[in-house]
């Protein structure tokens, strides 16, 4: 698949579900946000069906999300189906890691190629101000039970904020010391929640820096996203960073996104999205190609989060 501007899209996250089990401060409002019906979720069928479709022209790489996926009932199931597809090369999911221990045996038996946690400090009073009602330990648990399954790739993902972040940044870093996990560091990005970007990754490379000794950049990419990686001495994973505010890498961009109600959205920053239920509940299935590829050629060039004045929305409500 290529967009307007000849990049080649291979990559869609599927939001599942609009839920969450917790209520993260630069995520939701502390008293959530209004749900979908329950009609107005995709099935897991229809999920297939497109995805079917969109192998067909070059989809690749499927990652689950949410909401918080794994609140779906037997989400293993949807894993299970998108790996079967032809031309489906990897199935991955996002998890907050609260109920990833109970769930890990079937999501591998599932053929999961890989996983990645949310975890934005190991501090246990911070990570229930941070999330407003979760147990970091039930966390590390689940990361803990995935060490279990070499095979399956695991990161885990940390957003950095607040005047303790460099010993946060430190600790959680540490993780890639002590497992075989790959931590990347996310720089917030300013959606409707009026929230500021967060910490920029030199700042927080400089603090690694500090404490870990002088990194190596890694050469090979660690997965199919925008990450970039480095590497420090006696570390069994690598460190990476997202930085979509610092170090915009839009020019390389090769995802869409799927919410859990069947819009195509084609940039995170975007509003711009393309109805893909509609076409599968009206059994217009012969359309879904074209449509996408029509779509593909509208996406934007860049997101605009160096600019004031754009409008977003908040991260639960576009599958963040």
């Amino acid at each position: 698949m290529k967009d307007g501007y000849g990049r080649t899209i291979d990559y869609l996250r599927i939001s599942i579900t609009d839920r969450c089990n917790l209520r993260c401060v630069y995520c939701m409002p502390e008293q959530g946000v209004p749900l979908l019906p329950h009609d107005a979720l995709l099935t897991y069928e229809e999920i297939e069906t497109i995805c079917r479709a969109m192998a067909r022209i070059g989809l690749r790489h499927v990652r689950i999300t949410g909401g918080e996926p794994l609140v779906r009932r037997q989400c293993w199931r949807l894993v299970a189906a998108l790996r079967a597809i032809p031309g489906i090369q990897t199935v991955t999911l996002t998890t907050n890691g609260i109920l990833l221990e109970d769930c890990a045996p079937q999501l591998v038996s599932a053929g999961l190629d890989g996983v990645n946690i949310s975890l934005d400090t190991l501090d246990a009073a911070a990570y229930r101000a941070v999330t407003r009602c979760g147990e970091v330990g039930r966390v590390l648990a689940g990361l803990k039970a995935m060490q279990n399954y070499p095979h399956v790739t695991v990161k885990v993902n940390c957003v950095l904020g607040g005047a303790q972040w460099e010993r946060t940044a430190v600790d959680i870093a540490g993780l890639a010391r002590q497992y075989p996990v790959h931590v990347r560091f996310i720089e917030r990005m300013p959606l409707a929640d009026g929230g500021a970007p967060g910490c920029a990754q030199d700042d927080v490379l400089a603090a690694l820096a500090r404490a870990y000794g002088a990194a190596q950049p890694c050469a090979r990419p660690m997965g199919f996203g925008p990450s970039t990686y480095v590497q420090f001495a006696g570390f069994l994973g690598k460190i990476g960073f997202i930085s979509a505010v610092s170090h915009k890498f839009c020019a390389d961009c090769n995802r869409v996104r799927l919410t859990a109600d069947g819009r195509l959205r084609l940039c995170l920053q975007s509003g711009d999205t393309v109805n893909l239920r509609e076409l599968v509940r009206g059994g217009r299935e012969a359309e879904l190609i074209s449509t996408v590829q029509e779509a593909l050629r509208h996406k934007p060039q860049s997101h605009c989060f160096d600019r004031r004045g754009i409008e977003g929305a908040c991260m639960a409500q576009i599958g963040g």
